[in-house]
């Protein structure tokens, strides 16, 4: 196995491992960071969030962000984790389609957002669903060494 191809099957491994990352995004004014859950289709990211949102705001207006994914570690030498940065957008049509259809299978009451509370049903009536994309990521594993970072080109050829 190649070392891209090894990178790449950790860093998908962690992201399955994972169910929040926060979101960088700028507007060209002003930066801003939220949590929000996500579910992994390879290295791209799919999550919901309401269009008047401030982070789905930037994106409007700036489709370049980053994304951190790591648990909440106490002991420095366990930290794993992953920095990227990427491109994100709102998907439509079937990409929308494939996206609520991952996202359902990872939190199962968004899978089944017709039997779910009338509170959760009105709210994912409102949301827009988006891709991050990765173009640079970063895997972090502390275990082979303080600070050890890995760098993966995400970009395909033409990007």
């Amino acid at each position: 196995m190649s070392p891209d191809a090894d990178l790449r099957r950790r860093a998908i491994a962690l992201l399955q491992d994972h169910h929040v990352m926060t979101l960088a995004t700028f507007d060209g004014e002003a930066p801003w960071a939220a949590a929000v859950f996500y579910a992994s289709d390879g290295l791209d990211l799919v999550f919901l969030s309401k269009p008047q949102t401030r982070h789905a705001r930037h994106l409007a207006a700036n489709a370049r962000c980053a994304v951190t994914i790591q648990r909440d570690y106490s002991d420095w030498p366990q930290i794993k984790g992953i920095q990227a940065e990427g491109l994100c957008t709102e998907l439509l049509g079937a990409e929308r389609e494939h996206a609520i259809a991952l996202y359902g299978q990872r939190f199962p009451l968004v899978g089944r957002a017709a039997s779910a509370p009338p509170t959760i049903a009105r709210a994912l009536a409102l949301v827009a669903w988006y891709r991050f994309r990765p173009r640079r990521l970063y895997l972090i594993d502390n275990s082979l060494g303080f600070g050890h970072r890995d760098e993966l080109d995400c970009q395909e050829p033409g990007d």
